[in-house]
């Protein structure tokens, strides 16, 4: 009895023992499957979420930019989502301030945005960051000064405006004569990219020995740089040349130079390679414009920050390309792929 009595302890024990031993392995093997669950390893990362935030999107180079991103995105699904929003009016900082506040309360990864004023929006940029999300500044440069004060580095991927004004002006500058008169029309005056662009235009009228009778702004839009072109036209006669800070502005300078009887009395440059003003500058209608790539800006911004956030490392500004557009750059091609740019 004694022995039968031991030999039951002895196997209820061992029992005991082995269930205790399956159930290890078993908890053992579903931690390994959940953390490889949550390891890029295993296929089923959180993908990040990257906030796309533009300015209008009624203008054609807000519409590109966007549909590039999410072309970029269809084709790398597995790698990320994408949140793309944007203004209806250029002027409504308010609204976009609102965007970016929804995108922080959604809890997105980074964001990504074309800011409609330089200034306005580092306060909130600034909130966006230290909750941990990465920022990055495309197509319109936030106030270097305005970061600073803030105690913020915010990098800009982007194309040098400046230059590329300065090459369009430089090209209408070889279809004038020393001495003629130009007006400019700005874009947003408070806007980086509107005043590098002046700057650039500036820069090329004064090395050729041009005068600037007139600077004002058209705030980007084809209806407001209309009447702003009628009224130049009329106050300054003498005018050969209209210069634009975006294309827009420039299809409306055109408009008004052709209401006057002055069309191919006075030449018109802009910015952007919008497709309206690739067909008119084909016909000799718009001089020259600049091409910044609205399809891809976007892209190199939302690449930029998926690096950032795969590699945590210290982002410093990206410059993008921007090439000078003209009939002779046209010539031979009906489109290169880039159709609707903006500003």
């Amino acid at each position: 009895m004694v022995e039968s009595k031991f030999g039951t302890d002895e196997t209820t024990r061992f029992r005991r023992g082995w269930i205790v031993g399956v159930a290890s392995v078993l908890l053992l093997a579903a931690a390994v499957a959940c953390h490889r669950s949550a390891s890029p390893g295993g296929g089923k990362a959180k993908r990040p979420r990257i906030a796309l935030i533009m300015k209008s999107l009624a203008n054609e180079f807000f519409a590109t930019m966007e549909a590039g991103a999410r072309s970029h995105q269809a084709s790398h699904a597995d790698e990320y989502e994408l949140v793309a929003s944007g203004i209806k009016d250029e002027r409504d900082v308010a609204r976009q301030i609102g965007i970016v506040n929804e995108m922080i309360a959604g809890g997105v990864d980074a964001i990504v945005i074309a800011p409609a004023d330089s200034k306005a929006l580092v306060p909130t940029l600034g909130r966006a960051q230290k909750r941990g999300i990465v920022i990055v500044n495309i197509d319109n440069k936030l106030d270097a000064a305005a970061l600073a004060e803030s105690g913020l580095k915010i990098p800009f991927v982007g194309p040098d405006n400046r230059k590329g004004a300065r090459a369009v002006g430089d090209y209408l500058a070889s279809k004038l004569k020393r001495g003629d008169a130009v007006a400019l029309i700005e874009g947003i005056p408070t806007a980086f990219n509107s005043q590098e662009r002046r700057r650039g235009f500036e820069e090329a009228m004064k090395s050729a020995g041009l005068k600037i009778v007139a600077v004002q702004s058209g705030n980007w839009e084809a209806a407001m740089a209309n009447q702003v072109a009628a009224g130049l036209l009329s106050e300054h006669p003498e005018i050969k040349a209209i210069l634009c800070c975006n294309d827009s502005m420039a299809l409306g300078a055109l408009a008004a130079v052709k209401a006057a009887g002055r069309q191919n009395k006075v030449l018109i440059v802009g910015f952007d390679n919008i497709s309206a003003v690739q067909d008119a500058t084909r016909r000799g209608e718009i001089v020259a414009t600049a091409d910044q790539h609205a399809d891809q800006l976007a892209v190199f911004g939302i690449e930029y920050a998926l690096s950032i956030l795969r590699d945590g490392m210290e982002p410093d500004d990206k410059e993008t390309p921007v090439d000078l557009i003209t009939a002779e750059t046209l010539s031979g091609s009906r489109s290169r792929g880039n159709n609707g740019k903006g500003q």
